[in-house]
């Protein structure tokens, strides 16, 4: 495995965890030739001068930039060196077993193309819960804006390909920028794979982190929000090597049936198809249902089946009728009881507006019921199913 440890660069951003890097930068060296930190403006410890004497390069920032410019700033420096085709990063906290890092070796000699995930094992006695919670709600993320199933999107353990990544424009510059990263990535059509790698939490009172729950959660909102709705343009992503194509064809109606039933068929992926479904089936888009949840549900990677299915239960009149009421009603301040030639067809295009006034509030309304009720008995049979095997 030499000839690959040559050509891998190992990369440790940092941010005040002067008690923990010069440990997992030592233990880092003693796995790979190349080692560099990046100095994110840390004010606890000088590292250039912990590092002097030794073969490790540090890069600093003059103030706190973020994770995400810390790893840009790695993939302008390395970008530059002949022979570097990965790039390692992995946590300075001590979260991450430097001794891991030959198990991406294998991966990583198939091609320079590859961006590989180090999934942590979080069955440990302290991992918090919402590092759990928090996990699959990326992943969740991942799947439908991508398609590709990814087991530890909030992982930093990963290798990324320097001559692809550093080609690619991301907006972020902090802990979004891994979540942005992996998304612009598949859509690249960049090879992506899963990697069981270990992880250590140490107790509550001893573990530093710099992750701001309210601010960094509003970020992660803020980028899915827009690589959702880039994903629902039906615009020409950036591509760094051509697409695999199609893997069922209608030639074999089976395979293909099998795929639509499977996909994305978590308790959080189909409660969010059957909240979509349930949305679109109450605005007025009549005639043009179908085709738009379809379209939505393919282009957010959804489960079509659950979504049409849904859709059925808002079928005319019943939906039509009730938004129709809602609309009067806070269009007049009383009901329409008297449905008549003049009201109902010389006046239909009041009609249509006040199914659109009163879908705002039930279409949202639905969606919710119809996404908890459906993760609720989702989760109840993905728990048997665990317990049966």
């Amino acid at each position: 495995m030499s000839g690959i440890r040559d050509r891998v660069y190992a990369v440790l951003p940092v941010y005040n965890n002067g008690q923990t890097v010069a440990d997992v930068a030592a233990r880092t060296r003693a796995v790979l030739p190349h080692v560099l930190i990046v100095d994110d403006g840390s004010t606890d410890r000088d590292l250039q001068a912990l590092f002097r004497n030794t073969d490790i390069t540090v890069l600093r920032h003059s103030r706190n930039l973020g994770k995400g410019a810390a790893i840009l700033t790695a993939l302008e420096y390395l970008k530059k060196l002949p022979g570097i085709d990965y790039m390692i990063t992995l946590d300075a906290d001590g979260q991450h077993e430097p001794e891991d890092i030959p198990l991406f070796f294998p991966l990583m000699e198939r091609n320079d193309y590859s961006l590989i995930v180090g999934c942590r094992d979080l069955s440990g006695e302290h991992v918090p819960d919402s590092s759990k919670f928090g996990r699959e709600f990326a992943n969740f993320w991942m799947r439908v804006e991508t398609g590709v199933r990814i087991d530890d999107c909030q992982s930093g353990f990963r290798a990324y390909p320097v001559k692809y990544v550093s080609r690619l424009h991301c907006l972020c510059r902090r802990y979004n920028y891994e979540a942005e990263i992996l998304a612009r990535a598949a859509w690249a059509n960049l090879e992506l794979h899963n990697l069981p790698v270990r992880s250590y939490y140490p107790e509550p009172s001893k573990r530093v982190s710099h992750f701001r729950p309210f601010l960094d959660n509003f970020r992660l909102f803020c980028i899915h929000f827009h690589l959702v709705g880039i994903r629902l343009l039906p615009i020409p992503k950036k591509k760094l090597r051509p697409s695999p194509g199609f893997r069922y064809s209608i030639f074999h109606p089976k395979e293909l049936l099998n795929a639509l039933l499977h996909e994305n068929a978590s308790p959080l992926g189909l409660a969010a198809s059957a909240g979509v479904g349930s949305f679109l089936a109450v605005l007025p888009l009549p005639g043009f249902h179908i085709l738009t949840i379809l379209y939505v549900t393919e282009r957010l990677h959804l489960n079509k089946v659950m979504a049409l299915a849904i859709q059925n239960l808002y079928m005319p009149p019943v939906s039509p009728v009730l938004c129709i009421e809602l609309g009067y009603r806070l269009r007049y301040g009383s009901w329409l009881t008297e449905l008549t030639f003049q009201s109902g067809v010389r006046e239909l295009h009041l009609r249509l507006f006040e199914w659109f006034l009163g879908s705002l509030i039930l279409a949202p309304f639905w969606m919710i019921v119809s996404g908890v009720a459906t993760w609720a008995v989702a989760s109840l049979c993905s728990r048997r199913m665990r317990n049966e095997n």
